[in-house]
């Protein structure tokens, strides 16, 4: 994969706006945008990082937000 793009979102969960250095492509996030599955296109991304594209939450606000639900 060549470099890497700055991707700027709002977070769905806090509203505060995020930015991250993920290694992606233009290609891959059209080919996302227009249908694709993001883990079919992104496959060299983690589950943090795909989600951050799809939604701009950080991995300590899916932490935070899901932390009633998981089992210890």
């Amino acid at each position: 994969m060549n470099g890497s793009m700055q991707i700027t979102k709002k977070s769905e969960y806090s509203g505060i706006i995020h930015v991250r250095e993920i290694n992606v492509t233009p290609e891959q996030l059209e080919k996302w945008k227009k249908g694709a599955k993001i883990q079919d296109v992104m496959s060299n991304l983690s589950d943090s990082e795909r989600e951050f594209i799809m939604t701009g939450m950080t991995q300590e606000e899916r932490d935070a937000a899901f932390k009633d639900t998981r089992e210890d």
